[in-house]
């Protein structure tokens, strides 16, 4: 699912307008020149952010604005898989899983627009992407690796395929009655090497790579000494792909000779997405330490614009932090020391404020008005995240469109315009793990890890390695939403997660009856905390509550209301009345959202007791203006301070605290404010 495809991007401006126009010499949305911020030394832009934040929304842009305009390569790194051939992309966005191949594709996107043929770098590559011979899966995939690379340079004509096969019959027939072909890598090296020298006669770059090995390699072919320490690994590896990236930087800066610089001719513009990936990593962290190095030859000013999934690596401790806003006029980057790191500036991409989101809720023809608090209900359900905002206006004008009604307490209900539930849709974007976003599902509705623990073994879940609820903690830590889940604490940390899993588990219930439904997982966890005595008193009764059983609820706090004598006791019946209108409310078709008519006075025949109605209306008022994204209703605002006012001067101790919410909680109601309590 694309996001943003076709939206447009808000909030983003200081980076797409402003630093990038600074660092490429050219405007982003008008065919004109710009004064360059840098010259001679530019720093790595790496955007970082969490899933959904628009990382790749913003490269997509670079790469639509800038196409035709100066030279481009788009690639994304990816974990690292077989040797299978890979297909040409259809979207521009080339996959890459591993440095290499990085390198490679950074070739097939700039050779056409730079002209060059990448002299040195392209036997580089040719003799590191070897296979083992009788691997006809690995020699497939090389031979089309090279065909690419040499109809890009413009070195070959005719059909990839065609070229691939001349290439895998030429080596293979080099290999005929080779002493040490079977199985061996060297002697596929040696004949790939061969074939090219034959082929392309590129001497200077013979001689380049021969000054980059140590004297004692003096007699050895330089080209397949680099592919055997390629093959080798560890440090050998390193050091043959220092080679390789120095030999990349010398052909890009080659390509711009006087005239060009004279001329002020902008230089490429390379766009890597999820540079967190190992092949992400290697590729920044050779350039970087290649950028590092005060006697570096040449001088290239490649702008490069990557991002990382999360926050800055530990092993970043020189890199530049900027916020968006601190973009507008300067950048603010110098290089300070000689760690590569400092040849970084880290942007990190922040949320969308109300401002950002009201321009996504303007439909592109007349329609129906819009509810006049829908872009603050987004932007408090969403905390300004790009993609879930994106998703949830789109459907709101969809929804529109088909003569719907949208009010904010509508948004979780609402499709995709492909027809889809949102929160679906969203959940497999920002946890793309299908088994761990099943199991998240139902254990985000436990208060802690404990309580995630004990419910994973009632549902039998079951673990990969470890125990269930550790696996997801895990995941949400690897996938960066959080660092560290304290086992006292939920197990989704984000408010925009965990609402999301909340309402998935609550829509994908199968009644009352299911074993894994809401009000079985209800039941279990409103046990659970009960065993715990007082102090889970809070979890029992938002558990009850949850499965819609608000009449227990009431029972329990009139109960304690009229036996509980001590002032301290005050408190605690406040924690607990404020904590258990927190509950999620249950599926739609177990339960009838009745809470304003019963917060005003619908239910009050079925109670006997005045306290008991009292706190019947209180609960359901409170209950009502908790939701975390809906706007208070000012009705039952009211009815909350007037409950309390009410119960205040009719308990003998309690009336002095219970006064004091009755002033402050409607006010902290109105202004979606926590509930102040005594003690906090």
């Amino acid at each position: 699912m694309r996001i943003w495809e076709g939206s447009p991007l808000y909030g983003r401006d200081p980076l797409l307008r402003s630093l990038i126009p600074r660092l490429t010499g050219l405007a982003y949305d008008e065919r004109s020149r710009t004064a360059r911020e840098h010259a001679g030394d530019l720093p790595v832009v790496l955007l970082t952010g969490h899933h959904g934040m628009g990382r790749s929304a913003v490269l997509k842009e670079l790469a639509a604005r800038y196409a035709g305009r100066l030279p481009v390569a788009h690639v994304r790194a990816v974990a690292a898989e077989s040797d299978a051939v890979r297909p040409v992309p259809s979207d521009g966005t080339a996959v890459a899983s591993t440095c290499v191949e990085i390198l490679t594709e950074l070739v097939y996107g700039l050779a056409p627009a730079l002209r060059r043929r990448f002299p040195v770098l392209l036997p580089g590559l040719f003799a590191v992407s070897g296979w083992r011979h009788g691997n006809g899966e690995q020699r497939d995939a090389a031979c089309l690796r090279y065909a690419r690379l040499l109809l890009a340079c413009r070195l070959a004509t005719g059909s990839e395929n065609a070229l691939r096969q001349a290439w895998a019959t030429a080596v293979e027939g080099r290999l005929e009655g080779a002493v040490e072909a079977a199985g061996s890598r060297r002697a596929v090296t040696a004949a790939v090497v061969a074939e090219y020298i034959d082929r392309h006669r590129p001497a200077a770059a013979v001689e380049w790579y021969r000054r980059r090995f140590p004297p004692g390699a003096e007699g050895q072919d330089p080209l397949v000494l680099l592919g055997e320490w390629f093959q080798q690994g560890g440090d050998y590896r390193h050091a043959a792909e220092q080679s390789l990236m120095a030999a990349f930087l010398r052909d890009v800066s080659a390509s711009y000779g006087r005239l060009q610089r004279w001329n002020r001719e902008p230089w490429p513009l390379i766009l890597l997405d999820d540079a967190h990936c190992a092949a992400g990593q290697d590729f920044l962290e050779l350039l970087l330490e290649h950028r590092s190095r005060p006697t570096r030859a040449e001088r290239e000013e490649l702008v490069v614009v990557a991002t990382r999934l999360g926050g800055l690596p530990e092993n970043a401790p020189a890199a530049v932090r900027r916020a968006l806003p601190d973009l507008v006029k300067s950048s603010g980057w110098e290089r300070k020391g000689l760690a590569p790191s400092a040849g970084v500036l880290a942007v990190a991409l922040t949320p969308l404020n109300r401002d950002d989101i009201l321009p996504l809720l303007v439909p592109d023809r007349p329609a129906r008005p819009l509810h006049p608090y829908l872009a603050t209900a987004v932007h408090s359900l969403t905390g300004g995240h790009p993609a879930a905002a994106t998703v949830l206006c789109a459907a709101v004008l969809h929804a529109t469109e088909q003569g719907a009604d949208v009010a904010p307490r509508d948004l979780l209900e609402l499709t995709a315009p492909g027809g889809r539930p949102v929160t679906e849709a969203l959940l497999e974007r920002l946890l793309p793990n299908r088994r761990q976003r099943e199991r998240l599902t139902l254990l985000s509705l436990a208060r802690d890890s404990t309580a995630a623990e004990a419910l994973a073994g009632h549902l039998r879940l079951q673990g990969p390695d470890q125990l269930p609820a550790n696996s997801a903690t895990d995941y949400l830590e690897e996938q960066q939403w959080q660092q560290f889940t304290p086992p006292d604490r939920p197990l989704v940390g984000d408010a925009l997660l965990q609402t999301l899993l909340v309402h998935e588990a609550r829509r994908t219930s199968r009644g009352a009856d299911d074993s894994r439904g809401w009000q079985e997982i209800h039941r279990f966890l409103r046990m659970h905390h009960t065993q715990r005595g007082e102090s889970g008193e809070a979890d029992a009764l938002r558990h009850t509550l949850a499965a819609g059983n608000a009449e227990t609820v009431v029972a329990t706090l009139a109960e304690e209301f009229q036996s509980e004598q001590d002032e301290q006791g005050a408190a605690h019946w406040l924690r607990c009345l404020q904590y258990a209108a927190t509950a999620p409310t249950p599926p739609a078709g177990e339960w009838t959202d009745v809470r304003m008519q019963v917060a005003l006075g619908a239910h009050d025949a079925r109670y006997a007791d005045p306290h008991e109605r009292c706190v019947n209306r209180l609960l359901h008022a409170l209950w009502h203006v908790s939701e975390p994204y809906a706007e208070p209703d000012p009705d039952m605002c009211k009815a909350v301070g007037e409950e309390l006012a009410y119960l205040s001067p009719r308990h003998p101790s309690w009336h002095a605290v219970l006064g004091q919410a009755a002033r402050s909680w409607p006010a902290a109601a109105r202004k979606r404010r926590p509930f102040p309590l005594p003690g906090q």
